[in-house]
């Protein structure tokens, strides 16, 4: 990546220029910090002056939703009555009352996800939250400024996993209405198919349209033949291959690439159009800054400790 010294000097003075300011959101909380997806990691995240709150969520078989990444209680997480579980429960097959058994305050020992992150203190006895209970804690948190990346966890490949899509985003847009954040809140996922009905029933909220071009997981397909079932219908291809204007002829808000994949060129593409860069997920310092001197509009990270020093501070 090319840099300038004006940019490097801007940078090291971001808190003294508010035209570069760049929001931190605090990945699954501060999944680096404390278990992820957890009131402890939010409450952390709040403390630390994040600019928004990232989560991800799911709904039960009684229709409330719920804060945690996978579509099942994941066994690198999970214990019940005192003992890990041995393989994912799918939360669509769980009411409400049966999810709050689930312990996911510590991570298994042994674990590829204990490997990933070693220095997280463990919680015991956290419940899985609802995203009720995470709207609330801007007010409780005394943290009235406070935004909220919301992202529908489900997948086109995998339909009997969740909800179906329409269901999923009004069930969230009712929560985050019920919660007067409507204003601070963004709706994102891989999946675009929540976001249409997001743009249709609720244009007061922002959406952001998560893309990775990886070999674990590529929901923008470019290249190939027909749409991506993960774009909602879009072919990435009739426009050129281009994300930037795939999501302005969606009339989105955001872009939220995996950082690896975006270029400086695109990021300037995305704004020119109006639309928001906010890349995910970054837990090296020198890779933040490279990427604020890119012009990014955002970082998602596990550890926003790590983002406000060297993004903020310049440290």
């Amino acid at each position: 990546m090319r840099r300038s010294l004006a940019l490097v000097t801007v940078l090291a003075g971001l808190s003294a220029a508010p035209a570069l300011a760049i929001d931190i959101h605090g990945h699954r909380g501060a999944r680096g910090l404390l278990p992820e997806n957890t009131l402890p990691a939010f409450r952390e995240a709040i403390a630390l002056g994040v600019d928004i709150l990232e989560l991800d969520t799911g709904m039960t078989s009684d229709g409330v939703v719920v804060v945690l990444h996978d579509t099942g209680l994941s066994p690198d997480l999970t214990r019940i009555g005192g003992a890990w579980i041995d393989a994912p429960m799918l939360v669509r097959a769980m009411t409400h009352a049966e999810l709050q058994g689930a312990d996911v305050g510590r991570i298994r020992p042994g674990s590829k996800t204990a490997e990933r992150f070693p220095d997280q203190t463990p919680v015991d006895g956290t419940p899985v939250p609802t995203l009720a209970e995470v709207l609330s804690l801007a007010t409780a948190e005394g943290a009235p400024g406070l935004r909220f990346n919301i992202e529908t966890k489900l997948s086109p490949l995998k339909p009997d996993d969740t909800a179906d899509p329409e269901t999923f985003a009004k069930a969230v847009v009712a929560v985050i209405r019920d919660a007067g954040v409507a204003d601070r809140a963004i709706v994102q996922s891989f999946d675009w198919r929540t976001l249409a009905v997001v743009k249709r029933i609720a244009p007061e909220i922002r959406t952001s349209y998560l893309t990775a071009e990886r070999n674990w997981l590529n929901n923008v397909q470019a290249g190939r033949p027909g749409a991506s079932p993960w774009l909602g219908g879009l072919d990435i291809d009739d426009v050129g291959g281009s994300v930037p204007r795939a999501i302005a002829s969606l009339k989105g808000d955001i872009w939220s690439p995996y950082y690896r994949d975006v270029t400086a060129e695109e990021v300037k593409e995305a704004q020119a159009l109006g639309i928001e860069v906010h890349v995910w997920t970054v837990n090296d310092a020198a890779q933040m800054k490279e990427l604020a001197e890119m012009g990014v509009d955002g970082i998602i990270t596990d550890y926003p400790n790590v983002a406000i020093d060297a993004v903020r501070r310049g440290q």
